[in-house]
């Protein structure tokens, strides 16, 4: 019983001390670039190897959703 309390003032003081370390380091300084930044249409670059990847997984989940006769006609029998 008598624990909690001086548990309690040290959780608070390593919140605020946690909060002084952000404020410190400058993580609460520029929020509207960032949240702007998110809603920005940016393309991503994709390499040689990554597109390839991305086309074999594309042909595969067509034709794992397509039925049997789609399958025939997606590689041309």
């Amino acid at each position: 019983m008598y624990l909690l309390i001086p548990l309690s003032a040290v959780l608070v003081l390593l919140i605020i001390a946690v909060f002084g370390w952000a404020l410190n380091k400058g993580q609460f300084d520029d929020l509207e670039r960032e949240g702007e930044r998110i809603l920005q249409h940016d393309p991503a670059t994709v390499d040689a190897d990554q597109a390839a990847s991305q086309v074999v997984t594309k042909q595969s989940s067509m034709c794992v959703l397509a039925s049997p006769e789609k399958k025939e006609a997606l590689n041309g029998k």
